[in-house]
């Protein structure tokens, strides 16, 4: 039977803070503070959940960037969910920050390293295997978002003995200047190709096979901000969250000149020319793999609007969400498998045998496979059939001490 080959689809950020035993419906003032940095986390991931259920489900055969083929719905339904992998990585950085706040610096360094291994080794491991339902890996294993995190965590456990000034320095070079690099090929490097590409050039190690999907150099520039950036993520002090918004809207602008200017930022120039949809999609169609500097300031300056304006919202919506963003390993890990299972059984249903649906999305049978109305359906199933047991699972959090809780 032939397979059509489908465009990617990404994937967590996981908090090294703990949570409160305050039931979530009535934070405690000081409990508060935290919420919004949740609720932007949880919100994320329900958006990655989009892309997931997306990639496993879509009949489309085309990557929905692609200029010439695309169109407005598919195109958005894709670029929404680039807010995710950054949001995930920067985050995790502040967490990290606040981890510290009750740790000595050797205990952090030691939290950060054990847990940064332990990201590492279920991303190759028991998250690898959801993606694929089998163990006949023909890409390898696959190196996403949470080896970025992951990696970008052991990085992070040395840098966190300088100064925070250093850390953001660090942070900034990676970010706005990796992009000097490009034009470096893993070829070039003979026998240090492979460390090449798992910094800063998407490929596939053979020899160990690993599909190294998330160049993790330019993660780590995020991740050193997020760390730098934790005093002011999580002030209670109204004017030090006005300049977090400030931030992010000069992130913004400086994307919008960027993007404008159409040089240095990008891999992947706009197109000038063409109908206004294709003008105006080809502007934000900016390089995740690895994130370019326009990609990292179209995502981050928008995210940092979001914790500001996140500060006052309530109700039954956003404390959801909230307690998504409380249990970002759980609701991954479980969604990953649960959006596979659905796949499983789609195809069943539309006539495949179980053997051709255990296998990445990326290799799904050909012909099989729904639009987008059906996609943002299922999504919506899946994100409320999770929440019952994110609840559970946030409130054992809350309640208990023990360390191991720490690493999921």
């Amino acid at each position: 039977m032939t397979t059509a080959v489908r465009p990617e689809s990404d994937s967590g950020a996981f908090p090294l803070h703990r949570t409160s035993a305050v039931p979530l419906s009535h934070p405690a003032p000081t409990r508060r503070r935290l919420d919004h940095v949740d609720l932007l986390r949880g919100l994320v991931m329900v958006i990655m959940v989009l892309d997931h259920v997306r990639g496993f489900l879509t009949n489309v055969t085309f990557d929905p960037t692609d200029m010439a083929q695309t169109n407005l719905a598919l195109f958005g339904t894709r670029w929404i969910t680039h807010f995710c992998a950054p949001v995930f990585v920067f985050l995790a950085g502040a967490s990290g920050w606040m981890a510290g706040t009750r740790r000595t610096p050797g205990e952090l360094t030691r939290l950060l390293l054990t847990r940064g291994l332990w990201l590492v080794l279920l991303e190759l491991t028991v998250i690898s295997f959801g993606w694929y339902f089998n163990f006949d890996w023909n890409d390898g294993a696959r190196a996403q978002v949470i080896w970025a995190i992951g990696a970008s965590m052991i990085v992070l456990a040395g840098l966190v003995r300088l100064p925070r000034p250093a850390v953001a320095g660090i942070g900034l070079v990676l970010v706005a200047g990796h992009n000097l690099l490009d034009g470096i090929s893993p070829a070039s490097l003979g026998a240090w190709a492979p460390l090449w590409m798992a910094l800063h050039v998407r490929g596939q190690l053979g020899v160990v096979p690993v599909n190294l999907v998330y160049p993790v150099l330019p993660w780590i520039g995020v991740m050193a901000l997020g760390y730098a950036a934790g005093p002011a993520i999580f002030s209670r002090d109204p004017a030090m969250s006005r300049r977090v918004a400030w931030a992010g809207v000069a992130l913004t602008a400086g994307f919008v000149v960027l993007r404008g200017i159409n040089g240095y930022g990008d891999l992947l120039p706009r197109l000038e020319n063409g109908g206004a949809a294709v003008v105006a999609m080809s502007f934000l169609n900016t390089t995740k793999y690895p994130p370019s500097l326009d990609y990292v300031l179209m995502t981050l300056g928008p995210a940092l609007v979001a914790l500001y304006a996140f500060r006052q919202a309530g109700g039954p919506l956003a404390r959801a969400l909230v307690t998504f963003g409380r249990v970002p390993f759980l609701f991954y890990v479980a969604h990953l498998y649960l959006v596979h299972a659905i796949a499983v059984a789609a195809g069943v249903a539309q006539g495949y045998p179980v053997s051709s649906m255990l296998v990445y999305h990326g290799y799904a049978p050909a012909g099989f496979g729904f639009g987008l109305p059906v996609i943002y359906l299922v999504w919506i199933a899946v994100v409320v059939a999770l929440y019952p047991l994110c609840r559970r699972y946030a409130e054992l959090k809350g309640r208990s001490r023990a360390w191991w809780l720490s690493y999921l």
